[in-house]
């Protein structure tokens, strides 16, 4: 099978092509390197499996003869991380909702299955934990470009779900929730390889807001391998479905975590929301997902631990360092 992966320098994307090519797919990439970079995939240059196009989706030519060429395509290229968001709310509705429209539409064209990845952003500010897929959403203001992330992403999901409805286009949705692993950079916001990064190198580990929001961390192979599944189970054309761990543990606790494996002597340090993101930004301060769901229909169960989540972030960021 030939498949196309949006996004596929990203960091999820990167794995993921690693594990199609593994199941013994052809894979082709299209990526703008915009939060990606091609040192994720350069070790699959040598694949004769493996291409990639350096371009937009917005690029509808070429993304249209990649569409083409393909059978089976995951969509991930959006804009990703929250500093990111903050800073650029107009790149980030643009990207996520007009990417998503091209390859839809293209898509439709020859009815191509896509797999469109969510996000648990959009749960918004909902207090009912843990977060089940049919759960009402309930986001923040427009005023506040912290939201806009989360309703791009409603939209996306409202749309791949309309092309089924309406054009009969068979799609796949999965909100991922808060994935890490080799790879992942904290250049935009994401709260593990910062923690990492600043233990090692012996600066203060900021922790935003008082600590004690939670979050549960996925280890990226789980989350590729439970893509994998759903893209090749026709019953789960459709739905939506929760992709996590349900571990939960809140940030100042995962501050400590990640201190004590780099057995580091940096202190923690409070940041206050506002000096990280600018006025009036808000935060979650639960995310947890029922996985019952995707559970049911592929026997879907995190395989890594915290721990063990940390210690491969950590020798991730070693090995890199001294490669450098």
């Amino acid at each position: 099978m030939r498949v196309l992966v949006t996004g596929g320098a990203g960091f999820i994307g990167s794995h993921l092509c690693e594990h199609l090519l593994s199941q013994g797919h052809r894979v082709l990439v299209i990526d703008d390197l915009s939060t990606g970079t091609i040192e994720n995939i350069i070790h699959l240059k040598g694949n004769p499996r493996f291409e990639y196009s350096i371009a937009s989706i917005m690029n509808v030519p070429v993304t249209a003869e990649l569409v083409d060429r393909s059978d089976l395509i995951f969509h991930l290229a959006a804009a990703v991380g929250v500093r990111l968001i903050v800073e650029s709310p107009v790149h980030t509705i643009e990207t996520n909702i007009r990417g998503t429209e091209i390859v839809l539409g293209l898509a439709n064209k020859k009815k191509k299955k896509v797999i469109i990845t969510s996000t648990s952003e959009v749960y918004g500010k909902s207090a009912k934990v843990p977060f089940v897929e049919e759960d009402d959403l309930v986001l923040g203001p427009t005023s506040k470009a912290r939201w806009s992330y989360a309703c791009s992403k409603a939209i996306d999901e409202f749309l791949a779900l309309a092309y089924l409805r309406e054009k009969g286009l068979p799609v796949v949705i999965a909100r991922l929730f808060n994935t890490v692993g080799p790879r992942q950079t904290g250049q935009y916001g994401m709260v593990l390889p910062n923690f990492v990064g600043q233990a090692l190198s012996g600066q203060p580990i900021t922790v935003h807001g008082d600590g004690t929001q939670s979050r549960c961390f996925s280890h990226v192979g789980d989350v590729v391998s439970a893509l994998y599944r759903l893209a090749l189970e026709e019953r789960a054309v459709g739905r939506v479905y929760n992709v996590g761990s349900d571990e939960e543990v809140t940030i100042m606790e995962l501050a400590h975590k990640v201190r004590r494996a780099v057995e580091s002597q940096s202190e923690i340090r409070l940041v206050p929301y506002t000096d990280a993101y600018g006025t009036g930004f808000e935060d979650m301060p639960r995310r947890v997902p029922d996985i019952s769901r995707v559970r049911k229909l592929i026997g879907y169960a995190p395989t890594h631990t915290l721990d063990q989540i940390i210690a491969g972030v950590i020798e991730f960021q070693r090995a890199k360092a001294l490669a450098e």
